[in-house]
């Protein structure tokens, strides 16, 4: 099926071919027909779908269908969960809109930096805003922004969304927009709270479960090692330096963990750097612009790095800490193989995780072989290690002597830390 069966304009026409678009994937065949009959959608939408144009294009024409007002009134809201993928659906919302006769105004808000230029850049009004909901409420706070014209609202990952705790916000954005509307719903899960958000605010929607196209496959190699958690800064570095990866996507868990393994690479001469949430907005823009120009070769991510970012040409995604849930697991690994190139994904695992692990493989239907990598095989475990270990506490079972609940999570911390 060709874009031109799906009733698009020439001008979008003409976008889609700039952009190299040949026929339409599974999400964007189904929601942009339903889009432009303004009918309500919930999409179930993986990232790679081509959700983005799925929602914009038609959306892009049906804001083409309204002669332009001054001031210019806001009529299209797109509701993010991160800065990075605010500045990826906002730029490209622009691109595919740069040929319509009718120019539209594109703002693009988020938090962790200055509030004062984007109050400027709304000033003589906006046709479409593309926010994350926290900076969408304080510019409506200082009356920067009117939400009470908004013809169309899209919410993208609602489940990531949810995730990040920004119910409340979405309940207060909902309350000062116009009871009239068309709602578009795109969320890769459907968790309880996804689905009750979505019955609140969808009427007779039209449900879309785009499958995986054969042809849309990415081409990752998934593969995971085995080690002790105290040897997996080493491993990553001898594996950076053995197979000459020019870039790597190093996901941990906390933010604490991104700036001590990225220090420690810099220590043996690679350069890398730390990407998480308490960076400043410059800086994390900053990093990723030297990352994708390869003047970065390792950046070390929480999974705010997951969803949001497309960086052409990353040959390999490190789980150096695994990821909480076989779904994060997805988005982690779908950072490499993209737009028809291969990749690799790899997993770090510890005799503590390899449950976790095991599960993470169940709930996606693949098994993969535990390899070892000579020189860093894991230490035996069991009860003759705990008698042969030189610094293992000698309490045995004796009342009064058991390490306390303080005591365990204080080694617990201990123990992350120096295997950071």
């Amino acid at each position: 099926m060709p874009f031109t069966s799906l009733g698009l304009s020439p001008a979008l026409l003409r976008a889609v071919s700039a952009r190299g678009y040949l026929s339409p994937t599974a999400v964007q065949a189904a929601a942009i027909p339903a889009v432009l009959q303004g009918r309500d959608v919930l999409a179930t939408a993986q990232t790679g779908s081509g959700k983005t144009a799925a929602f914009s294009l038609p959306l892009l024409q049906r804001l083409q269908q309204t002669p332009a007002e001054k001031p210019r009134r806001l009529r299209l809201l797109v509701l993010v969960p991160t800065r990075e993928l605010a500045a990826q659906v906002g730029e490209e919302i622009r691109s595919l809109g740069q040929h319509l006769p009718q120019a539209l105004k594109v703002a693009i808000v988020f938090g962790g930096v200055s509030i004062n230029p984007q109050m400027m850049n709304l000033r003589g009004g906006v046709d479409i805003v593309v926010a994350t909901p926290g900076r969408l409420l304080d510019l409506a706070d200082h009356n920067a922004v009117v939400l009470s014209d908004v013809a169309a609202l899209v919410l993208d990952e609602a489940d990531r969304l949810l995730d990040l705790g920004f119910a409340d916000e979405i309940g207060r954005i909902l309350a000062l927009l116009p009871a009239q509307r068309q709602n578009l719903f795109f969320s890769a899960t459907f968790p309880t709270a996804v689905q009750s958000l979505a019955g609140e605010l969808l009427r007779d929607p039209v449900h879309i479960a785009a499958p995986a196209e054969p042809q849309g496959e990415p081409d990752i190699t998934q593969r995971a090692i085995t080690v002790d958690t105290g040897r997996r800064t080493q491993l990553l570095r001898h594996l950076i330096t053995q197979n000459a990866w020019r870039r790597v996507l190093v996901f941990v868990a906390t933010k604490h963990a991104a700036e001590i393994v990225a220090d420690k690479l810099r220590k043996a001469r690679i350069y890398a750097e730390p990407f998480h949430g308490e960076l400043s907005q410059g800086k994390r823009t900053q990093v990723l612009a030297d990352f994708k120009a390869s003047r970065l070769k390792v950046v070390v991510a929480t999974d705010v790095a997951s969803r949001g970012i497309d960086i052409a040409q990353l040959p390999v995604v490190v789980n150096y800490d695994l990821p909480r849930s076989a779904q994060d697991y997805i988005h982690r690994i779908g950072r490499t193989g993209r737009a028809g190139e291969s990749g690799l994904a790899l997993s770090f695992v510890s005799a503590g995780t390899e449950a976790h692990f095991r599960l993470i493989e169940k709930r996606q239907g693949v098994q993969l072989r535990l390899e070892q990598v000579e020189g860093f095989e894991p230490l035996p475990t069991g009860p003759a290690m705990a008698l042969a270990a030189p610094d293992a506490p000698s309490t045995g079972g004796i009342k009064g002597k058991r390490p306390s609940k303080k005591d365990k999570l204080r080694a617990a911390a201990a123990t992350s830390a120096k295997g950071a």
